[in-house]
């Protein structure tokens, strides 16, 4: 994937840059003063592209440095984190789920619905809560029942129209701006 986003990047910088050798040719071709202007728009051009190679060299030296830094701790230049996420969002989701982001002195809790493919997003609400100071440096346990109580009570206050079915769960995700060491995708050490 990052190979093909380096390579998207630069070809997209390419084709702007002649994007606009073109434009300002055509607007000088109008002005009757087109043959130095050519000629100093084709170099600009010629100094502005990246060989094709090159750019497979580019794209080939961040992919090992990516795999250097997932292989180990300080492996690599690149900062990289395992994210163990195994599946990403197709925009086909449909129903209801929650958000976390736990960053600060604060949390956001979100609840979404989603339409599906072609509808998007039906609805959202949120809620933006203090962490009283105490809590920040105290335990971790007091910490997480506070977010877990303030969780219940926005989940408590839901309307009909983010009701579950019986027997479905809530789906949630978290985001945790703090250092830790993830070890799976639901575990880690602060």
């Amino acid at each position: 994937m990052g190979r093909v986003t380096v390579v998207v990047v630069c070809c997209a910088a390419l084709a702007a840059g002649v994007a606009a050798a073109v434009v300002v040719c055509r607007r000088v071709k109008r002005g009757g003063k087109c043959g130095k202007a050519n000629g100093i728009m084709k170099e600009f051009e010629e100094k502005c592209r990246t060989p094709a190679a090159k750019l497979k060299q580019v794209a080939d030296a961040m992919t090992v440095e990516m795999h250097a830094g997932l292989a180990s701790e300080g492996g690599s230049k690149l900062k990289m984190i395992i994210s163990y996420v195994d599946n990403l969002p197709t925009g086909d989701e449909k129903g209801t789920y929650y958000a976390l982001d736990l960053g600060g002195t604060n949390f956001r809790v979100l609840r979404v619905h989603l339409g599906g493919k072609g509808v998007g997003l039906i609805n959202q609400e949120f809620a933006e809560v203090s962490i009283p100071p105490h809590l920040m440096t105290g335990t971790s346990d007091a910490l997480f029942d506070y977010i877990a109580a303030e969780l219940a009570k926005f989940v408590s206050q839901e309307s009909e129209e983010f009701k579950l079915s019986p027997g479905r769960q809530r789906e949630l995700g978290f985001t945790f701006s703090f250092p830790v060491m993830q070890t799976s995708i639901n575990t880690g050490t602060l």
